[in-house]
């Protein structure tokens, strides 16, 4: 089977609570669908959690708009380590994540009114698109961003939808263009603008001068669940001022404080294998075959960036629709590319957490 990029499944987010996170997630974003939620140790991701099996709890949520979710996880056999500096615009690895809006100045204003810690206001990006930046309770920064390829409206007050997509801070622009755009297939760039920004001025070290490249795919994607997590966008910044420039996860663990991996749900898991090993991006964790979840299960994968960034594959095998049923999604004999049907999708929503 040939590799198929369906599209952006979820962003990893360590946490010291789930429950108190997953609340503000539900509230700003609408990030409340729970698609599983399981206790368990993590044997497989060992090189990243000190040469140690840790203990975690995992919740995966989606927003039935439309877009990826959040796989908010929580150790439970060690405290969660948060950065022992403070993270700046140009640090490596995860700066930010993509969240979609219907109407950003909309959703700028019900989280202004809501008491959420904004950055700045709505401002316009090198495209000419508005976005703004706000934090969650734990100092994770977000980009609420222009989206399209919406799944349904859900009324949500704050105009949101899922993940879009991530910022992330790179040190060779050109090295990390070979994995975002020829591997991932963003294929597209939108614009390949160098300088000082407006619409970063308000971040840490924001006001100095970078290059940035913002990719998307000109393809729309496939696969099963690729019409609920829709189109998505990456873009890549260089420091090219900073002398100072730090890994955001140096010197500690996969799991950690912050955004631990981006994860994309694919088919054709062993092809898409020895095309990253052929360009240089081996895999460093790979289940093999199928790797329970507890409620849902697949084959599941990291490589690294060029600057040691995780990120995730996995090609979902089954997938809870309503657990109380017995209602699950068996994918194993699908034809690649085929989408679920919407009614399918939506059945998803029924596991709604108010």
């Amino acid at each position: 089977m040939e590799k198929i990029i369906c599209g952006i499944q979820q962003m990893g987010v360590g946490v010291p609570n789930v429950e108190e996170i997953w609340k503000w997630y539900r509230k700003f974003f609408g990030v409340d669908v729970k698609i599983f939620e399981e206790a368990a140790e993590a044997p497989l991701m060992i090189d990243y959690t000190g040469d140690k099996v840790q203990a975690r709890t995992a919740t995966l949520a989606l927003s039935m708009q439309g877009g990826g979710g959040f796989e908010i996880w929580q150790y439970t056999s060690r405290n969660t380590e948060k950065a022992n500096f403070d993270i700046q615009l140009g640090d490596l690895g995860f700066y930010a994540c993509r969240i979609k809006s219907r109407d950003v100045k909309a959703s700028y204003q019900f989280m202004k009114s809501n008491g959420a810690d904004v950055q700045n206001e709505p401002q316009n990006a090198p495209d000419g698109s508005l976005s703004f930046f706000v934090k969650d309770p734990n100092g994770n920064l977000f980009q609420v961003v222009e989206g399209s390829g919406w799944f349904k409206e859900t009324k949500h007050p704050g105009c949101t939808g899922g993940v879009a997509g991530a910022l992330i801070g790179v040190s060779d622009m050109e090295r990390s263009l070979k994995l975002y755009r020829d591997i991932l297939g963003y294929d597209t760039v939108v614009y390949d603008s160098t300088g000082n920004f407006d619409c970063f001025s308000a971040l840490p070290q924001g006001n100095t001068k970078f290059r940035r490249v913002l990719l998307t795919h000109k393809e729309e994607r496939i696969g099963p669940f690729s019409k609920l997590l829709g189109p998505t966008h990456i873009e890549l910044v260089e420091s090219l001022e900073r002398t100072d420039v730090r890994k955001i996860f140096e010197n500690r663990f996969w799991g950690d404080w912050g955004f631990i991996h981006l994860c994309f749900d694919v088919q054709g898991m062993e092809a898409l294998k020895k095309e990253c090993e052929s360009n240089g991006f081996p895999f460093t964790v790979d289940s093999g075959s199928t790797f329970d979840m507890g409620e849902a299960g697949g084959r599941f994968s990291y490589i690294e960036d060029p600057d040691g960034a995780l990120i995730e594959f996995v090609e979902t095998h089954k997938v809870p629709v309503m657990k109380k049923l017995g209602w699950y999604i068996n994918l194993k004999n699908k034809k690649p590319g085929a989408r679920l049907p919407n009614w399918l999708l939506s059945a998803m929503g029924m596991n709604r957490v108010k």
